[in-house]
């Protein structure tokens, strides 16, 4: 598609709308319009009541296992992923935008994304879980709204890093096309680079709002400091049926699982996997593209020709502020003026500053109770939990990048495996645990190994969302040269899937890495009713004192997780990250 294919779309501005509204009595796809509308606001107006109920820290939530109580537990789950996702892709248009604009910004906001990517989830929940309770005392807002930050960190690293990724890679001719209209940063953001990124941040957020479930079933029942905090919740119901070994609660649990991500799939997740394909920059005249049964309802209501004339009016005054002046130069991050070098020196003197301040406090808080030779205790776990997140990362990627490359080059198989492969990554793995548990004690399986294959099942996912969207992204054309130069075998993945899908997949790699990090937590202490495994590592020693409350060696452990992270992503990730970038982004 040539650079005006991506933008004529988007240029749309009142007068594109202009010709008359045609007055048409409502039809049946109309009331079935309103019915979504209006339960959408009684959905959130429901919720927003639930969440603001009175609250005091001790104070029992009761539980139960009654399945009626399931559909009620399950829209309030969703609710606090869907709000945490509206957060999440703020914070990603902010920070990975200003990531792939500004050099400066970006050495420092990658580096610090790689590590709080990794900070482990339970670490949050143990000091947020306070400080929210805090700022709301009295209220359920508080717990609901650390269970939505930590669903909001388990969402956002692998979106952030998706988008910047897209951004550094925009093609020369839609830069050039940019320039030819005089766009300014932010209509160039809002006309280019989001649509450009739409596709990738699309699959992104599918897998983001998969993978958070296991995250949400973490922390909707967790002990802090002694304290039992649960928020109505499948996440509580889930954790209740495991403690009570009650195998029928787990079924229904499974079965509202798989009814809750198959309605928000086709309720949410299709419509825009669909809108989003007009965004492509390539397109195959032959290619399916896919369709979503509930957007055609939509579409089919009269009442839409009142609401898009007034939607489009409203994007474009979103996109073209009366201000801005389209006559002018188009103004860019990169083109500001030369920032003077001392302040430049300046910022990172104070960075570093913040940064030995923090580190300073963190050892005081750690040592003051704790001897000196508990860092190299946890050294040790932390080696044994790096050697199953890479076991986690490698065979992931032997099965998935065959795998990935063949369904992506397949859209038919595409439509049919991304609901699986969606549903199979929003499935809690705490589900599984149960069955583990069962498994590793009936035929006396060696845990330390075996807990890999839990964090196997949950992290693999990012590898395949990535691959197969780097797949669907490469040009069509590059396939017509190679078949027309009948490159086949090793050479056609050396020479052009390989490089291709290269960007995408060392997100994805990353992203995987830091989720395997976060899952150690939960993999490495598995339970079903009184029988209980630990393994060693890291995580299985922070969930230990995590429940028990001791905070000097929940924050040492964050400290060596971090520093595990850092120093990884400087050996491996980084170097693979800039290759990436500077070698195979196309």
């Amino acid at each position: 598609m040539p650079a005006s294919g991506i933008l004529l779309p988007i240029m749309a501005n009142t007068h594109y709308y202009s010709k008359p509204i045609r007055f048409f009595p409502f039809n049946i796809w109309d009331g079935f319009a309103l019915l979504v509308i209006f339960a959408a606001f009684g959905f959130f107006a429901w919720g927003a009541k639930q969440m603001s109920l009175p609250f005091q820290l001790g104070q029992a939530i009761p539980i139960s296992l009654d399945p009626h109580m399931l559909p009620s537990y399950a829209l309030q789950s969703v609710l606090r992923m869907l709000m945490a996702m509206c957060f999440s892709l703020l914070f990603t248009f902010i920070v990975g935008g200003l990531a792939a604009k500004n050099k400066h910004a970006e050495r420092i906001i990658i580096p610090m994304v790689d590590i709080l990517q990794s900070v482990p989830v339970l670490g949050y929940l143990s000091f947020t879980y306070v400080a929210f309770i805090a700022l709301f005392p009295n209220s359920l807002m508080g717990p609901q709204c650390a269970c939505i930050f930590v669903v909001f960190t388990a969402q956002v690293w692998n979106m952030t890093l998706g988008f910047y990724q897209t951004l550094k890679n925009i093609p020369g001719d839609l830069q050039e096309a940019a320039a030819m209209f005089h766009l300014t940063g932010w209509q160039k953001f809002w006309r280019i680079e989001v649509p450009l990124a739409m596709p990738s941040l699309t699959w992104n957020a599918m897998l983001s709002m998969s993978a958070s479930w296991v995250y949400l079933v973490a922390n909707e029942a967790i002990s802090v400091a002694n304290q039992n905090i649960t928020l109505p919740g499948i996440g509580s119901y889930i954790s209740l049926a495991v403690t009570e070994a009650n195998l029928p609660a787990i079924f229904y649990a499974i079965l509202t699982m798989f009814i809750v991500i198959m309605i928000y799939d086709q309720l949410l997740f299709r419509p825009i996997v669909a809108w989003s394909q007009k965004f492509r920059f390539e397109q195959n005249p032959n290619e399916d593209i896919p369709h979503s049964w509930f957007a055609e309802f939509l579409q089919r209501a009269h009442l839409k020709q009142y609401l898009t004339p007034f939607g489009a009016w409203l994007g474009n005054l979103f996109i073209n502020p009366p201000w801005i002046n389209p006559q002018k130069k188009m103004i860019t991050f990169h083109e500001h003026p030369t920032v003077n070098k001392s302040l430049v020196i300046g910022w990172y003197v104070l960075i570093g500053i913040i940064v030995l301040i923090s580190l300073s406090l963190a050892g005081k808080f750690i040592f003051s109770n704790l001897p000196v030779s508990e860092v190299w205790i946890t050294f040790k776990l932390g080696c044994a939990t790096l050697l199953r997140v890479m076991s986690t990362v490698i065979i992931s990627s032997l099965v998935w990048i065959p795998l990935g490359v063949w369904v992506g080059q397949r859209p038919q198989y595409a439509r049919l495996v991304q609901p699986t492969i969606q549903f199979l990554a929003g499935f809690p793995m705490n589900l599984v645990f149960p069955i583990a548990v069962i498994v590793i004690t009936y035929l006396h399986l060696n845990a330390e190994i075996w807990v890999t294959a839990l964090m196997i099942l949950s992290c693999q996912w990012y590898i395949a969302f990535n691959v197969i969207a780097g797949t669907t992204t490469l040009p069509q054309d590059y396939y017509y040269a190679t078949q027309n130069m009948g490159v086949k075998g090793w050479l056609w993945w050396k020479r052009f899937v390989l490089p291709g899908i290269f960007p995408y997949y060392v997100t994805g790699a990353l992203t995987a890495a830091g989720g395997a990090w976060n899952l150690s937590i939960l993999a490495e202490v598995i339970q079903w009713g009184q029988t209980k495994i630990a393994v060693y590592g890291l995580g299985a020693y922070m969930t230990q004192y995590t429940n028990s409350g001791d905070f000097h060696r929940i924050a040492l452990s964050i400290v060596m997780m971090c520093l595990f992270v850092v120093l990884i992503n400087r050996i491996l990730w980084h170097p693979l990250y800039r290759l990436a970038q500077d070698r195979f982004g196309i």
